[in-house]
């Protein structure tokens, strides 16, 4: 079997650095191998302290929800326009993503083009839809919740996620994340995307279910399952040579932990379980050389700091930071990551380092 399916990880994830000119029909695009029409776009003002923004092509361009605070949907229109062949356009939002002469970055996947598949309600299963990427294992899920335990939800993806990223929509409730490699129990655990906070022990979120090949599982409370509630999850499950989920144990050193990721990473984002600590987002444009210390915090709207410290490799990432958030000795750290390039790509040609 080939070493990975996708030579050109940017067919299917993105990064773009942008300046902010606070006009309408600002065309923001892909500068990566392959032309990448995106369903989920993150976007950070780097330069200001300004909030994440999510927008994805299930619910629609002017729904936004934001990564850093618990605020419900909000619909905007001066944010994104549109999707394009190679990118995206944004609208004259002066305050955040369009600020005149302010950098700003943006995180983008691609899903389905916007084409759900959807279901209607049954029992304690909640009607809603999803669009799945089967090559790249990335699905945006939408439903809303019955309140009922048990509830089962689709996710298209024909392999069990390891990571789920989901957020309330019509209410103001924390984001809930499940990561396969949070504990050792992980459907009985969870951790939230707009807070510091070490892992949360709530056998109700999951259902104390690990989600399956076909399903995500809910338990019966707000957050991701309240009666008459809408939600959204961006779900993943690793695929050889382009993405991984995984978790390594921090050692307190400079000389820290090596993480084998089987690719040479485009972007990352890392949380210490163990203990309260910021969440921290790393990427190749930022910082296109080593070491790799320009970083970003889901948890908090501020902005671009350089703090944290590791190399991006041909095959995985070296911490060399002692700071809690990457490397506290002896605790957990779960982390995504996405590929700039295969380590081996399918015709076993090598990639180079940094």
């Amino acid at each position: 079997m080939a070493y990975t399916t996708i030579d050109d990880p940017s067919a299917h994830f993105q990064t773009v650095l942008y300046t902010g000119n606070a006009s309408d029909g600002h065309a923001i695009t892909f500068d990566g191998n392959s032309d990448l029409q995106p369903d989920w776009v993150w976007i950070k003002p780097r330069s200001f302290a300004g909030w994440h923004v999510s927008t994805d092509t299930s619910r629609g361009l002017t729904k936004n929800v934001y990564p850093n605070d618990t605020y419900q949907e909000e619909t905007n229109t001066t944010r994104i326009q549109s999707m394009n062949s190679d990118g995206f356009t944004i609208n004259n939002d002066a305050d955040t993503i369009n600020k005149s002469s302010q950098t700003i970055v943006a995180w983008a996947w691609k899903a389905n083009g916007g084409t759900r598949t959807t279901n209607t309600e049954s029992g304690d299963n909640p009607a809603g839809g999803y669009q799945a990427n089967t090559t790249a294992g990335f699905s945006i899920v939408d439903w809303t919740g019955t309140g009922g335990a048990g509830g089962l939800m689709a996710h298209g993806l024909g392999a069990v996620p390891h990571t789920i990223i989901t957020k309330t929509r019509s209410h103001a409730n924390s984001w809930a994340v499940y990561h396969h490699r949070n504990t050792a129990a992980p459907e009985t655990d969870y951790l939230k995307l707009d807070s510091t906070a070490a892992t949360l022990d709530n056998v109700n979120r999951w259902n104390d279910t690990v989600p399956t090949s076909t399903n995500l599982v809910f338990g019966d409370v707000g957050g991701v399952n309240g009666n008459d509630q809408t939600q959204i999850a961006y779900v993943f499950t690793e695929k050889q040579g382009y993405s991984k989920f995984g978790s390594y144990t921090g050692n307190g050193n400079a000389d820290g932990p090596f993480i084998y990721l089987g690719f040479k990473p485009a972007w990352a984002v890392f949380k210490n379980t163990t203990s309260g600590h910021s969440w921290r987002i790393l990427d190749n444009r930022r910082n296109t050389h080593n070491s790799n210390n320009t970083d970003l915090r889901p948890d908090v709207p501020d902005a671009e700091s350089s703090s944290s410290d590791m190399d991006f490799l041909s095959n995985g990432i070296k911490m060399r930071d002692t700071d809690g958030d990457l490397n506290e000795d002896g605790s957990n750290h779960v982390y995504m990551a996405f590929a700039e390039h295969p380590f081996v790509s399918s015709k076993g040609i090598p990639t180079t380092a940094r």
